[in-house]
């Protein structure tokens, strides 16, 4: 068995997906094995990035995947790919033991749609398994402490690079 700290970091894409309002999107996660702590169930859609796709193709899919929605405008790439651990006894289960945590690349993404597209019980038209039970629009400031805290780090992150962003449109 590969020690832990020498596993790679899966490369995905993490979205910030702003109304018009300035508010965020967020969704309360089904389960998962990484999962752990059901007080903070609460993310932002993300995922893993295909093979020969770019973080921005990957972020729509997601997305798209996740809650339904295609109706963007892009806003915004973080500078930097932002990386979290799992704890060990999670990364053995999760993705097969392939990874201790994630690499993301996080983009900010402008919501262009009405609030009736944003579907997470029957995500991509249908035809993805839901990820998240319930979504609601939220303040960027306070997401970070609705967050599972081995990936609060990359949330302040994220909420620090996009404050700019979470306002409301012109």
């Amino acid at each position: 068995m590969t020690p832990f700290a020498n596993l790679p970091y899966r490369p995905c894409v993490g979205v910030l997906l702003v109304n018009r309002d300035g508010l965020v999107f967020i969704g309360r996660r089904s389960g998962g094995s990484e999962h752990v702590d059901a007080t903070h169930s609460w993310q932002m859609p993300q995922g893993g990035i295909d093979e020969g796709e770019s973080p921005a193709e990957a972020a729509q899919r997601e997305l798209y995947e996740e809650t339904n929605v295609r109706s963007v405008e892009p806003l915004a790439e973080a500078a930097d790919w932002l990386a979290y651990d799992l704890p060990e006894p999670v990364a053995r289960e999760a993705w097969k033991g392939r990874y201790r945590g994630q690499t993301q690349k996080w983009l900010a993404l402008r919501f262009t749609g009405p609030d009736s597209e944003i579907d997470v019980r029957h995500p991509g038209g249908g035809k993805h398994r839901p990820e998240f039970l319930e979504w609601r629009w939220e303040r960027l400031e306070r997401i970070p402490a609705l967050i599972i805290p081995f990936k609060r780090a990359v949330y302040d992150r994220v909420a620090g690079e996009f404050a700019a962003l979470a306002v409301p449109a012109a």
